[in-house]
C-alpha cells in the first residue's frame, strides 16, 4: 500500500528578481509503514516537499496523494480535515501552546476532532506514558526541557494514530543524546504501530535511522538509497 505519492511536482518561488525552483519535477512514492528521511542542503527543497505532502504548501503543478486521496486540489477546509485526521506534524520549534499543560496540549487536537472528554483524558495519559512523560502531564512547556517539549509534540502528533507523520528538522534544537532518544521513539512507533514517517533533516545522526534516504539538490531528487537503519 502506498502512503504518499507525488507525481511531477513543481514549485517556484520568487526571490528578489530571481525565480527559485524549490521543486523541479519531483516524483516520489512512500510505502505504508515506510521510514524515510529527506536530506538536502539549505534551499534544496526538502521542506517544500514535506509541506506539499502535508498540504501546507500547494505545488504549482503535479499531483500529491496521501492515503489514496489526491490532496493538491482540495479546498482549504478539506485540507484542514485531512491534516486533522490523517497526518501528524512534528516541527523543530515544538509549537506547543504555552498556557496549556502537556496533557492539555496533547488533548487539543482530539478536542478539535470532537473526541469526548473522558476519551481525550485516557488517550492523552496513555500516549504521554508511551513517549516517556508519565508524571509530567501537568507541566507547562516552560517547565520542561527541550527534549521533553519535543516528546509532547510527538505525543500530540500521534495520539490519534494518523497514517502519516511528517517531521521537519525534529532534532534541530536537541542535544545528541536527546536526538537519539527521539529517533529511537520514532523507530518504535514505526515498528509497533506501522506509522509512516517522512522526516526532513540535515542531521547525519537522524539519517542513520532511516530505512530509506532520499537526497535532494536544487529541488530535484538526486539519490534514493535503501539502507539498513541504525
Amino acid at each position: 500500500m502506498t502512503a504518499v505519492r507525488c507525481i511531477d511536482l513543481c514549485k517556484t518561488y520568487r526571490q528578489g528578481d530571481q525565480d527559485i525552483k524549490a521543486l523541479d519535477h519531483v516524483d516520489l512514492e512512500v510505502e505504508h509503514s515506510g521510514f524515510v528521511c529527506l536530506s538536502a542542503p539549505s534551499g534544496g527543497g526538502k521542506t517544500t516537499l514535506l509541506n506539499a505532502i502535508g498540504g501546507l504548501d500547494i505545488p504549482d503543478s503535479g499531483e500529491v496523494w496521501v492515503a489514496g486521496q489526491r490532496i493538491d486540489q482540495l479546498s482549504k477546509g478539506e485540507l484542514a480535515a485531512i491534516r486533522l485526521t490523517q497526518i501528524g506534524f512534528v516541527f523543530q520549534a515544538y509549537n506547543l501552546i504555552p498556557v496549556l499543560t502537556a496533557q492539555e496540549n496533547v488533548e487539543f487536537v482530539m478536542q478539535v476532532q470532537g473526541v469526548a472528554a473522558a476519551d481525550r483524558r485516557s488517550k492523552s495519559q496513555a500516549i504521554l506514558e508511551e513517549v516517556g512523560l508519565k508524571g509530567l502531564e501537568d507541566r507547562r512547556p516552560a517547565e520542561m526541557s527541550g527534549g521533553q517539549q519535543q516528546r509532547v509534540a510527538v505525543a500530540r502528533a500521534i495520539v490519534s494514530r494518523p497514517a502519516l507523520v511528517l517531521a521537519d528538522e525534529p532534532t534541530a534544537n536537541l542535544d545528541s543524546k536527546t536526538s537519539d532518544e527521539l529517533m529511537e521513539l520514532f523507530v518504535e512507533l514505526n515498528n509497533h504501530h506501522d506509522t509512516t514517517f517522512v522526516i526532513a533533516t540535515h542531521d547525519q545522526r537522524v539519517m542513520a535511522y532511516a530505512k530509506r534516504l532520499i537526497k535532494m539538490l536544487d529541488g530535484r531528487i538526486v539519490e534514493d538509497i535503501e539502507q539498513r537503519a541504525a
